[in-house]
């Protein structure tokens, strides 16, 4: 009988304030292009990955897939400068990824960015050793609100999707946790409002809200016992 329950985070705007560096990094690639972007635009987009991002940046150009692949590659490099300059940490993330891991939760992290954004932002943080399962862009064909790159996530950390919960700060995010069979909670961060995130299963404006026994509550609410499962991989990991 496997009782573990597993608790997945996005990177973006969960576990790092990203918004502006990913805002201004865009607004220079647009600008190169001789395009705009609004911030309405841009908030439509987060949580997607940077092709599906240029896909509708760039709806009315005929890029090639080398231009759009150039494209990506000038935005993350430019993103990642940024972040190198200043690591916005959000504010108890550390504190509450040791208190789930030293509960016992299978921690899972689930982006859309590139590998080499995570693999920046997991260095900078110092806590690789607690992740059972890191996937990103690189991993998943679909962006969010797919839920693609949750359910590899619970995969490699060989869990149901039901005994998940997902962290996340963007509608497109929950929706795909949802879709996923995950419940949800969502963080009011940086361009985001409790109204645009009141799908989710609980809504907390700091991180510092989200307990262990309530992560706990939430995964098992309405559940049977772990001893009623018969849950094998699916084999979206490999």
């Amino acid at each position: 009988m496997d009782d573990r329950l597993g608790v997945i985070f996005d990177m973006d705007g969960v576990l790092i304030d990203s918004y502006h560096a990913h805002f201004k990094s865009w607004q220079r690639i647009c600008e190169q292009s001789g395009l705009a972007i609004t911030r309405e635009q841009f908030d439509a987009t987060f949580g997607r990955t940077s092709r599906e991002t240029i896909a509708a940046l760039w709806k009315d150009s005929r890029l090639t897939e080398e231009e759009i692949l150039e494209l990506d590659r000038r935005k993350e490099a430019l993103f990642r400068e940024m972040l190198r300059a200043e690591l916005p940490a959000m504010p108890g993330a550390v504190e509450l990824l040791q208190s789930l891991y030293e509960a016992g939760f299978a921690l899972g992290l689930g982006s859309s960015g590139p590998r080499e954004n995570v693999e920046l932002v997991l260095d900078a943080l110092g806590n690789r050793g607690w992740w059972g399962a890191v996937v990103t862009g690189s991993d998943v064909t679909r962006g969010k609100p797919d839920p693609q790159v949750f359910l590899i996530a619970a995969d490699r950390l060989a869990l149901p999707p039901s005994r998940c919960a997902v962290v996340e700060d963007a509608p497109l995010g929950i929706a795909a946790a949802k879709q996923a069979g995950m419940k949800t909670i969502a963080l009011v961060s940086t361009g985001r409002t409790r109204q645009m995130l009141a799908q989710a299963d609980m809504v907390v404006e700091s991180l510092a809200e989200i307990t262990c026994s309530s992560v706990r509550n939430l995964i098992l609410r309405d559940q049977p016992p772990a001893s009623s499962y018969a849950w094998r991989s699916n084999g979206l990991s490999r």
